[in-house]
């Protein structure tokens, strides 16, 4: 079995980006989310998503959106931030080891844990 390279180029971003994102889309409980909830414009998501982890693995600082408002009226709870971190994590130990590949898994740990607070915490909120 070959050695797999770690993270270092923007075409490994986008392989990471690409391969993820259709996993997504073929997910039971992702992609109706994804397609029909937030009815994602895939021609522009993905190359934010680009920017995004470009930004934060290969330190271009190309990403100067703010991800998390948009995630904020989705109807997604900690089983939906689960199986995202199961399948990029997935998605990267497929293609890539070492370092950076570390540093993708535990960033999408940080953002998934966050993001699933944060939702929570809004949603009791909103219905006091």
């Amino acid at each position: 079995m070959p050695t797999l390279a770690d993270i270092h180029t923007e075409a490994d971003i986008k392989l990471l980006i690409d391969s993820f994102y259709d996993k997504v889309n073929q997910d039971e409980l992702l992609a109706p989310i994804f397609n029909g909830v937030a009815h994602v414009n895939w021609a522009t998501h993905l190359p934010t998503m680009y920017d995004f982890w470009s930004s934060l693995l290969l330190g271009t600082g190309r990403y100067r959106g703010r991800p998390f408002p948009k995630h904020l009226p989705l109807p997604v709870d900690a089983t939906h931030f689960q199986r995202w971190l199961t399948l990029f994590r997935a998605t990267v130990d497929e293609h890539f080891a070492g370092p950076k590949a570390d540093e993708a898994k535990q960033r999408a740990l940080s953002i998934a844990t966050v993001f699933e607070y944060r939702i929570r915490q809004y949603n009791s909120l909103s219905i006091l």
